[in-house]
Protein backbone atom coordinates (compact mmCIF):
# COMPACT_ATOMS: atom_id res chain seq x y z
CA UNK A 1 0.00 0.00 0.00
CA UNK A 2 1.32 3.44 -0.95
CA UNK A 3 2.10 5.62 2.03
CA UNK A 4 0.08 8.73 2.78
CA UNK A 5 2.20 11.91 2.75
CA UNK A 6 1.34 14.85 4.97
CA UNK A 7 3.03 17.78 6.68
CA UNK A 8 4.20 17.74 10.26
CA UNK A 9 1.55 19.26 12.52
CA UNK A 10 3.06 22.14 14.49
CA UNK A 11 2.61 21.72 18.21
CA UNK A 12 1.76 18.03 17.90
CA UNK A 13 4.31 16.21 20.09
CA UNK A 14 3.53 12.83 18.57
CA UNK A 15 4.63 14.05 15.15
CA UNK A 16 7.99 15.29 16.39
CA UNK A 17 8.60 12.04 18.22
CA UNK A 18 7.72 10.05 15.08
CA UNK A 19 10.23 12.05 13.03
CA UNK A 20 12.94 11.35 15.63
CA UNK A 21 12.15 7.63 15.66
CA UNK A 22 12.40 7.38 11.86
CA UNK A 23 15.57 9.48 11.66
CA UNK A 24 17.31 7.47 14.37
CA UNK A 25 16.38 4.20 12.66
CA UNK A 26 17.52 5.39 9.24
CA UNK A 27 20.56 7.44 10.23
CA UNK A 28 21.64 6.76 13.81
CA UNK A 29 24.68 9.05 13.52
CA UNK A 30 22.57 12.22 13.78
CA UNK A 31 21.91 14.05 17.03
CA UNK A 32 18.17 14.56 16.92
CA UNK A 33 15.50 15.19 19.55
CA UNK A 34 11.78 15.86 19.50
CA UNK A 35 12.43 19.32 20.95
CA UNK A 36 14.76 20.14 18.07
CA UNK A 37 12.31 18.87 15.43
CA UNK A 38 9.58 21.05 16.90
CA UNK A 39 11.97 23.98 17.16
CA UNK A 40 13.06 23.68 13.51
CA UNK A 41 9.44 23.76 12.40
CA UNK A 42 8.58 26.75 14.57
CA UNK A 43 11.69 28.82 13.82
CA UNK A 44 12.08 28.18 10.09
CA UNK A 45 12.73 31.31 8.03
CA UNK A 46 9.80 31.89 5.64
CA UNK A 47 12.33 32.50 2.87
CA UNK A 48 13.31 28.83 3.09
CA UNK A 49 9.81 27.55 2.20
CA UNK A 50 10.66 24.63 4.46
CA UNK A 51 8.34 21.66 4.83
CA UNK A 52 8.75 18.59 6.99
CA UNK A 53 6.88 15.70 5.44
CA UNK A 54 5.71 12.54 7.19
CA UNK A 55 4.82 9.30 5.41
CA UNK A 56 2.26 7.08 7.15
CA UNK A 57 1.24 3.52 6.35
CA UNK A 58 -2.33 2.27 6.38
CA UNK A 59 -2.25 1.87 10.16
CA UNK A 60 -1.25 5.51 10.68
CA UNK A 61 2.31 4.62 11.65
CA UNK A 62 5.00 7.06 10.54
CA UNK A 63 7.44 5.07 8.39
CA UNK A 64 9.27 7.87 6.59
CA UNK A 65 10.01 11.57 6.70
CA UNK A 66 11.61 14.21 4.50
CA UNK A 67 12.83 17.74 5.04
CA UNK A 68 12.65 19.96 1.98
CA UNK A 69 13.19 23.64 1.30
CA UNK A 70 15.15 26.38 -0.42
CA UNK A 71 18.82 27.06 0.34
CA UNK A 72 17.98 30.67 1.16
CA UNK A 73 21.36 31.29 2.82
CA UNK A 74 23.19 30.52 -0.43
CA UNK A 75 24.33 33.40 -2.66
CA UNK A 76 23.53 31.14 -5.65
CA UNK A 77 19.82 31.40 -6.50
CA UNK A 78 17.66 28.42 -7.30
CA UNK A 79 19.30 25.88 -4.99
CA UNK A 80 17.20 23.63 -2.79
CA UNK A 81 17.51 20.53 -0.65
CA UNK A 82 15.54 17.37 0.01
CA UNK A 83 16.63 14.76 2.53
CA UNK A 84 14.34 11.74 2.84
CA UNK A 85 14.52 8.98 5.43
CA UNK A 86 12.58 5.70 5.50
CA UNK A 87 12.48 3.34 8.45
CA UNK A 88 14.61 0.33 7.38
CA UNK A 89 11.83 -2.01 8.56
CA UNK A 90 9.47 -0.49 5.97
CA UNK A 91 11.64 -0.07 2.91
CA UNK A 92 10.73 -1.44 -0.51
CA UNK A 93 7.11 -0.25 -0.31
CA UNK A 94 7.44 2.90 -2.42
CA UNK A 95 7.60 5.25 0.58
CA UNK A 96 10.83 6.92 -0.50
CA UNK A 97 9.46 7.51 -3.99
CA UNK A 98 6.26 9.05 -2.61
CA UNK A 99 8.23 11.35 -0.30
CA UNK A 100 10.57 12.40 -3.10
CA UNK A 101 7.68 13.09 -5.48
CA UNK A 102 5.94 15.33 -2.93
CA UNK A 103 9.19 17.15 -2.15
CA UNK A 104 10.06 17.79 -5.79
CA UNK A 105 6.57 19.04 -6.56
CA UNK A 106 6.95 21.54 -3.73
CA UNK A 107 10.35 22.70 -4.96
CA UNK A 108 9.16 22.99 -8.56
CA UNK A 109 6.27 25.16 -7.42
CA UNK A 110 8.78 27.41 -5.66
CA UNK A 111 10.87 27.76 -8.84
CA UNK A 112 13.89 25.77 -7.69
CA UNK A 113 16.45 24.89 -10.34
CA UNK A 114 18.58 22.32 -8.52
CA UNK A 115 17.86 19.97 -5.64
CA UNK A 116 20.59 18.50 -3.45
CA UNK A 117 20.17 15.38 -1.35
CA UNK A 118 22.46 13.47 1.00
CA UNK A 119 22.44 9.74 0.21
CA UNK A 120 24.13 6.97 2.19
CA UNK A 121 27.00 5.58 0.18
CA UNK A 122 25.53 2.10 -0.07
CA UNK A 123 24.44 0.31 -3.27
CA UNK A 124 20.72 0.34 -2.57
CA UNK A 125 20.61 4.01 -1.59
CA UNK A 126 22.75 5.11 -4.53
CA UNK A 127 20.64 3.09 -6.97
CA UNK A 128 17.46 4.67 -5.62
CA UNK A 129 18.83 8.18 -6.10
CA UNK A 130 20.08 7.48 -9.61
CA UNK A 131 16.78 5.89 -10.67
CA UNK A 132 15.12 9.17 -9.76
CA UNK A 133 17.47 11.29 -11.84
CA UNK A 134 20.01 12.33 -9.21
CA UNK A 135 23.72 12.38 -9.98
CA UNK A 136 26.56 12.03 -7.45
CA UNK A 137 28.76 14.89 -6.33
CA UNK A 138 31.08 15.17 -3.32
CA UNK A 139 31.05 12.91 -0.27
CA UNK A 140 31.21 13.36 3.48
CA UNK A 141 31.93 11.03 6.38
CA UNK A 142 30.17 10.39 9.67
CA UNK A 143 32.67 9.70 12.45
CA UNK A 144 32.11 8.17 15.87
CA UNK A 145 34.18 8.26 19.04
CA UNK A 146 33.55 6.05 22.07
CA UNK A 147 34.36 8.47 24.86
CA UNK A 148 34.80 5.63 27.35
CA UNK A 149 37.09 3.37 25.28
CA UNK A 150 40.38 5.10 25.90
CA UNK A 151 41.69 8.33 27.42
CA UNK A 152 41.21 11.49 25.43
CA UNK A 153 44.27 13.47 24.39
CA UNK A 154 45.34 15.50 27.42
CA UNK A 155 45.03 19.23 27.80
CA UNK A 156 48.18 21.10 26.83
CA UNK A 157 50.56 21.73 29.72
CA UNK A 158 49.79 25.42 29.51
CA UNK A 159 47.89 27.75 27.23
CA UNK A 160 49.89 30.06 24.96
CA UNK A 161 50.14 33.68 26.04
CA UNK A 162 46.91 35.54 25.40
CA UNK A 163 44.85 32.38 24.84
CA UNK A 164 41.74 31.73 26.97
CA UNK A 165 39.02 29.09 26.93
CA UNK A 166 35.40 30.12 27.30
CA UNK A 167 32.01 28.57 26.63
CA UNK A 168 29.13 29.80 24.52
CA UNK A 169 27.25 30.44 27.75
CA UNK A 170 29.75 33.19 28.50
CA UNK A 171 28.36 35.04 25.46
CA UNK A 172 24.72 34.86 26.52
CA UNK A 173 24.47 38.63 26.91
CA UNK A 174 25.88 39.30 23.44
CA UNK A 175 26.46 36.38 21.05
CA UNK A 176 27.41 38.62 18.11
CA UNK A 177 31.11 37.61 18.22
CA UNK A 178 30.05 33.98 17.88
CA UNK A 179 27.80 34.82 14.94
CA UNK A 180 30.68 36.53 13.19
CA UNK A 181 32.95 33.54 13.82
CA UNK A 182 30.33 31.06 12.64
CA UNK A 183 29.71 33.11 9.49
CA UNK A 184 33.41 33.18 8.56
CA UNK A 185 33.94 29.48 9.25
CA UNK A 186 30.80 28.49 7.35
CA UNK A 187 31.82 30.56 4.34
CA UNK A 188 35.08 28.59 4.12
CA UNK A 189 33.56 25.15 4.70
CA UNK A 190 33.91 22.77 1.72
CA UNK A 191 30.61 21.91 0.06
CA UNK A 192 28.36 22.07 -2.97
CA UNK A 193 25.99 24.67 -1.54
CA UNK A 194 27.75 27.83 -0.32
CA UNK A 195 26.14 29.64 2.60
CA UNK A 196 26.34 33.20 3.88
CA UNK A 197 25.23 33.67 7.48
CA UNK A 198 24.81 37.41 7.08
CA UNK A 199 21.44 37.73 8.87
CA UNK A 200 22.13 37.99 12.58
CA UNK A 201 18.48 37.82 13.64
CA UNK A 202 17.95 34.69 11.55
CA UNK A 203 21.09 33.15 13.09
CA UNK A 204 19.81 33.95 16.57
CA UNK A 205 16.46 32.38 15.80
CA UNK A 206 17.65 29.22 14.01
CA UNK A 207 21.10 28.52 15.51
CA UNK A 208 21.62 30.24 18.85
CA UNK A 209 18.22 29.28 20.25
CA UNK A 210 18.36 25.69 18.96
CA UNK A 211 17.48 23.58 22.04
CA UNK A 212 20.04 20.92 21.07
CA UNK A 213 22.91 23.46 21.07
CA UNK A 214 24.71 22.79 24.33
CA UNK A 215 26.14 26.17 25.20
CA UNK A 216 27.96 24.83 28.26
CA UNK A 217 29.84 22.26 26.17
CA UNK A 218 30.46 24.61 23.24
CA UNK A 219 34.05 25.79 23.61
CA UNK A 220 35.25 29.19 22.40
CA UNK A 221 38.96 30.02 22.14
CA UNK A 222 39.92 33.65 22.67
CA UNK A 223 43.21 35.19 21.61
CA UNK A 224 43.89 38.53 23.25
CA UNK A 225 40.19 38.77 24.03
CA UNK A 226 38.94 38.12 20.48
CA UNK A 227 37.13 34.98 19.29
CA UNK A 228 39.67 32.93 17.33
CA UNK A 229 38.20 29.42 17.18
CA UNK A 230 35.25 27.41 18.46
CA UNK A 231 33.59 24.02 18.44
CA UNK A 232 29.81 23.97 18.72
CA UNK A 233 28.27 21.02 20.57
CA UNK A 234 24.85 19.45 20.23
CA UNK A 235 23.60 16.93 22.77
CA UNK A 236 20.50 14.78 23.13
CA UNK A 237 20.48 14.46 26.91
CA UNK A 238 20.83 10.69 26.57
CA UNK A 239 24.58 10.20 26.35
CA UNK A 240 25.17 11.36 22.77
CA UNK A 241 27.28 14.39 21.88
CA UNK A 242 27.75 15.83 18.39
CA UNK A 243 30.13 18.42 16.93
CA UNK A 244 27.88 20.78 14.99
CA UNK A 245 30.71 22.93 13.64
CA UNK A 246 34.38 23.44 14.45
CA UNK A 247 36.07 26.45 12.95
CA UNK A 248 39.03 28.79 13.23
CA UNK A 249 38.98 32.33 11.93
CA UNK A 250 41.35 32.91 9.02
CA UNK A 251 43.76 35.13 10.95
CA UNK A 252 44.37 32.43 13.57
CA UNK A 253 44.68 29.26 11.52
CA UNK A 254 47.66 26.96 11.81
CA UNK A 255 48.06 27.38 15.57
CA UNK A 256 46.22 24.26 16.74
CA UNK A 257 43.30 26.25 18.14
CA UNK A 258 40.58 24.03 16.63
CA UNK A 259 42.21 21.02 18.25
CA UNK A 260 42.39 22.90 21.55
CA UNK A 261 38.69 23.74 21.35
CA UNK A 262 37.75 20.12 20.66
CA UNK A 263 40.01 18.85 23.45
CA UNK A 264 38.31 21.10 25.97
CA UNK A 265 34.78 20.36 24.78
CA UNK A 266 35.25 16.58 24.64
CA UNK A 267 36.80 16.44 28.10
CA UNK A 268 33.87 18.37 29.53
CA UNK A 269 31.38 16.21 27.62
CA UNK A 270 32.91 13.09 29.16
CA UNK A 271 32.81 14.68 32.61
CA UNK A 272 29.13 15.49 32.05
CA UNK A 273 28.34 11.84 31.40
CA UNK A 274 28.30 11.66 27.61
CA UNK A 275 29.59 8.37 26.23
CA UNK A 276 29.37 8.70 22.43
CA UNK A 277 30.62 11.54 20.25
CA UNK A 278 29.71 12.03 16.59
CA UNK A 279 30.88 14.44 13.96
CA UNK A 280 30.83 14.83 10.19
CA UNK A 281 33.47 15.99 7.73
CA UNK A 282 33.59 16.61 4.02
CA UNK A 283 35.69 13.86 2.46
CA UNK A 284 38.06 16.52 1.13
CA UNK A 285 38.50 18.32 4.45
CA UNK A 286 41.74 16.56 5.31
CA UNK A 287 42.86 19.02 8.04
CA UNK A 288 39.69 18.41 10.07
CA UNK A 289 39.73 14.68 9.39
CA UNK A 290 43.31 14.55 10.65
CA UNK A 291 42.35 16.35 13.85
CA UNK A 292 39.47 13.97 14.46
CA UNK A 293 41.62 10.91 13.81
CA UNK A 294 44.01 12.11 16.52
CA UNK A 295 41.11 12.12 18.97
CA UNK A 296 40.26 8.55 18.02
CA UNK A 297 37.24 9.19 15.83
CA UNK A 298 36.58 6.46 13.27
CA UNK A 299 34.50 6.67 10.10
CA UNK A 300 31.20 4.87 10.69
CA UNK A 301 29.36 5.78 7.47
CA UNK A 302 29.73 7.86 4.33
CA UNK A 303 27.18 9.96 2.49
CA UNK A 304 27.34 11.23 -1.07
CA UNK A 305 25.68 14.46 -2.07
CA UNK A 306 23.46 13.96 -5.10
CA UNK A 307 22.00 16.69 -7.27
CA UNK A 308 19.17 16.87 -9.77
CA UNK A 309 18.30 19.53 -12.33
CA UNK A 310 14.63 20.17 -11.59
CA UNK A 311 14.19 22.48 -14.58
CA UNK A 312 14.95 19.72 -17.08
CA UNK A 313 12.47 17.34 -15.45
CA UNK A 314 9.64 19.85 -15.14
CA UNK A 315 9.36 20.63 -18.84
Amino acid sequence: MTATIRDLRPGHPGDAESVVRVRRAALPFLITTAARVAFEAASANPAGRRRLLIAENGDGLAIGTAEVGLAYESPTPGLAYVNAYVDPAHRGLGTGTALLRAAEEHLAAEGSAHAYAWVLDEPGHRAFAERHGYRPSRSAHFLRLDLTARPLPPYPAGLPAGVELRTASDFAADPRPLHAADAEATADEPGDVPAELDDYEDWLRTVWHDPSLDKDLTTVVLVDGAVAAFTAARTDGAGRYGSAMTGTLRAYRGRGLASLAKTDSLHRALAAGYTEAFTGNDAGNEPMLAINRRFGYEICATETRYTKNLESTSR
